[in-house]
């Protein structure tokens, strides 16, 4: 086969091409009708609207900018457009601007600290009272929390607690506790319903703990509580030799409101 066989072979014939020619000027055409169509469309519309001006959404600049952008400015200005050339283009440039703009996903300052990290700056102060800012910035860098030392100062601020030496001379409650367990007891009464031949009377009883080993020791029943009764309970859980209360330094009595 010949290299002008091939060639014609690779070109389509006159008829075909005719056709091809023939269909491209009606779709051509028919684009044409449209886009003037559009245009008496929208010349009408805007003579209803006088002078008055058209209000867009976002979502109506953003779909017309993206198209105006296709179009380009010289053929904007062959169509009779409801908004100008430069109008459509500079939503455009703005909409591209604010797609690389993260002022709207900043905050002002710094961000905050999560919740957890706040957390356990608490509990490192409070289990370690003597520990300062610096030390505890120092035991959150060793787990990978980058936090400042004057953030951590504000935080202990917002929660009531004082600086490391205001700290360390005071001693919470769970310290006492802790401290002294093996020398504490605790006091409380409660009621008991009772009949009798009397009919139904109500008893005080007062009763001792025993905190390390939650011994629990009767100290006392009556029915008419009073001050010459409290004075021999009191004789009794305190004798030297085997009052429930020998050894202890420190007694909670229990208030009932």
């Amino acid at each position: 086969m010949t290299s002008d066989s091939l060639v014609a072979v690779a070109q389509p014939s006159y008829p075909l091409r005719f056709v091809l020619v023939a269909l491209a000027g009606w779709i051509n055409q028919q684009q044409r009708s449209v886009v003037d169509y559009l245009q008496e469309e929208n010349r009408a519309l805007r003579e209803q609207l006088g002078p008055g001006r058209l209000r867009f959404t976002h979502d109506q600049r953003r779909r017309l900018a993206a198209k105006a952008k296709t179009l380009g400015r010289h053929a904007l200005r062959d169509i009779a457009t409801i908004v100008t050339p430069d109008t459509l283009l500079s939503w455009h440039r703005r909409l591209i601007a604010q797609q690389y703009d993260g002022s709207a996903r900043r905050g002002p300052g710094r961000p905050p600290v999560p919740a957890e990290i706040r957390a356990l700056i608490m509990r490192m102060a409070t289990e370690n009272r003597t520990w300062g800012y610096t030390r505890i910035q120092g035991a959150l860098a060793n787990l990978d929390h980058a936090v400042g030392r004057g953030t951590i100062a504000n935080i202990l601020r917002e929660h009531g607690l004082e600086p490391a030496p205001e700290r360390a001379k005071k001693t919470t409650w769970t310290e006492f506790l802790r401290t002294h367990w093996d020398v504490l007891a605790a006091a409380d009464f409660f009621n008991v319903d009772v009949w009798t031949g009397r009919g139904l009377t109500r008893f005080a009883v007062l009763f001792f703990i025993e905190l390390s080993t939650r011994r629990v020791e009767i100290a006392g029943i009556t029915a008419e509580p009073d001050a010459g009764w409290m004075s021999q309970v009191s004789r009794n859980v305190t004798d030297a030799s085997d009052g429930f209360l020998t050894g202890k330094r420190y007694l909670i009595i229990v208030k009932n409101t």
